[in-house]
């Protein structure tokens, strides 16, 4: 109920009013039945804008820490995060991939739509990443359609490590559904896995019109990071001798 609350009375109707999120492709997302909505992730506000545009409910994983973290703003967290339907995750330990193919599953399982961003977190610098086998695993042991969703602009409403952004109609594209039933029973194959999850980013980046780079997200900002400590403050201002 507090989902519905939230899309229909209490949030949705303001973010719609306010930002006037675009969509294509909503026709792709079959009106009943599991499927997998696998998305790029350019912000945290991708996991509002993006269901705000369909009338059916969508559930993603969500941190453990959402649900478990102590004091005020630790129950005012899990209230809204459990309230709203949203499946916990630690990711954390080895097993987390497993505990969160589990927890798709489930809702897969149940006739829903399961949201996922197969990069694994949001990207730093607004570019597309290699995604990550799970997604290819869930659509086949579930045999569930993938649909590919490219959501645009909300990297501008909702900035990465900045408190405000600026206004901008975030735009939510809906990919025609792709079907893996021609992999059935290779699960375990990472070859296929690999090439299942090449097709989805494909779709995903044709969409998105994102820059993509084969590489994990997680590991361009490492990489990020690293440059940065050694160029040191002010490096990147100094003049440079010709050689």
């Amino acid at each position: 109920m507090f989902y519905w609350f939230l899309k229909w009375i209490a949030l949705g109707p303001w973010l719609k009013l306010i930002f006037r999120p675009r969509v294509t492709g909503a026709e792709n997302v079959p009106d009943e039945g599991p499927a997998i909505l696998a998305s790029n992730h350019l912000s945290y506000a991708d996991w509002l804008f993006m269901p705000l545009t369909l009338s059916r409910r969508v559930t993603f994983v969500a941190k453990a820490e959402y649900f478990t973290s102590p004091g005020l703003k630790g129950w005012l967290q899990k209230t809204f995060f459990a309230g709203s339907g949203q499946v916990p995750i630690d990711r954390s330990g080895g097993g987390a991939s497993e505990g969160a193919i589990i927890s798709a599953k489930r809702v897969l399982g149940d006739g829903e739509l399961f949201g996922i961003y197969p990069e694994g977190t949001r990207s730093h610098d607004g570019k597309l990443y290699r995604g990550k086998v799970g997604v290819a695993r869930l659509a086949l042991e579930t045999k569930a359609p993938v649909i590919p969703v490219a959501v645009v602009g909300t990297d501008v409403v909702a900035p990465p490590g900045k408190t405000f952004g600026r206004f901008t109609r975030p735009v939510v594209r809906f990919g025609k559904p792709l079907d893996f039933s021609r992999y059935e029973g290779m699960e375990n194959d990472r070859y296929i896995l690999h090439s299942i999850t090449d097709e989805i980013m494909y779709e995903i980046m044709r969409l998105s019109g994102q820059e993509y780079v084969d590489m994990y997200a997680s590991r361009a900002k490492e990489e990020q990071k690293k440059a940065e400590k050694d160029a040191g403050p002010g490096d990147a201002d100094e003049p440079k001798l010709a050689s």
